[in-house]
């Protein structure tokens, strides 16, 4: 079979697939306590995909109490060096970046002529997002040997979050290329902040076998359910959150992709960078003008 029946394939096994069920047994098996099973999951995983054990802040991996708490441990402090200065775009997360270009007639680019709208993916009326026309976005797909902690691209204070059901296709680069408006057709966690430099939003998009997306200031988020669903937050006083450049902000129990979108006239691309790149938190995606 040619390797393109084969991604058809699978692809359309993903439509007939019960996607959540799956997504909530893989959910069940990765929080398991069962020594064994926990032991025999974590060993596994080390070995397939090369983990690096000695970046992480706990080493051993007989210290995790599921596999769960491995796949998003932490890492040790001088792990993942911040580029740049204050003005600089981090990526978020470690990860193969997708794409970082700009949003164009409101739509940002998917794959191989694939684009879906800022106005879908947020949730959003068109113009709330205004301010972003223009602007640039960045997409990094996290695989499964990622480092799973999602970090603030800039400096900035939460201004709403918004939970927007949906599919759990995968999002690797095959599924990227043949499932129209992926991402914003899979479940999501969409996060505002409002910065420096104008607003900044953080997409943490699920996928087939994701059993949770969390954020450090509502804990677990997803999945929630069927109804799409808004939460603002104060963005003066003492119960503001603001979050530093390269502060955590989430995590994904099990590989996915995020989605930055930055302000029109005050970012520019990082110079060398390009689509396919590998990405580690902390490496720079663009520049402040």
């Amino acid at each position: 079979m040619s390797k393109d029946l084969t991604d058809s394939a699978f692809v359309a096994a993903q439509h007939l697939a019960p996607q959540h069920l799956i997504s909530r047994a893989a959910g069940t098996l990765a929080n398991t306590t069962n020594p064994a099973i926990r032991r025999r999951f974590i060993n596994w995983f080390i070995a397939r995909y090369g983990v690096d054990m000695n970046e992480a802040l706990e080493p051993d991996p007989e210290a995790y109490p599921n596999f769960n708490a491995f796949f998003t441990r932490a890492l040790k402090a001088d792990a993942r060096p911040l580029s740049g200065d204050e003005g600089t775009v981090i990526s978020p997360a470690d990860g193969t970046l997708s794409q970082c270009e700009e949003i164009r007639r409101g739509r940002l680019f998917q794959a191989k002529g694939q684009t879906f709208s800022a106005a879908e993916l947020t949730g959003e009326a068109e113009p709330t997002l205004e301010p972003f026309e223009q602007g640039l976005f960045a997409t990094i797909y996290l695989s499964p040997r990622d480092y799973h902690r999602v970090h603030m691209p800039l400096t900035g204070t939460l201004e709403k979050m918004t939970y927007i059901p949906g599919r759990l296709f995968s999002v690797n680069p095959v599924t990227t290329q043949k499932v129209p408006r992926l991402f914003a057709r899979n479940e999501r966690v969409v996060a505002w902040f409002r910065t420096e430099r104008g607003p900044m939003v953080v997409v943490l998009v699920g996928a087939m076998i994701v059993a949770g997306i969390e954020t450090v200031w509502a804990g677990s988020v997803a999945p929630a359910g069927r109804r799409m669903w808004s939460q603002s937050y104060p963005v003066t006083g003492s119960k503001a959150l603001t979050l530093e450049r390269g502060q955590e902000m989430g995590r994904f129990h099990l590989g996915s992709t995020a989605i930055v979108m930055l302000p029109r006239g005050q970012f520019a691309p990082e110079a060398d960078l390009s689509s396919g790149d590998s990405l580690r938190m902390g490496n720079a995606l663009a520049r402040a003008l």
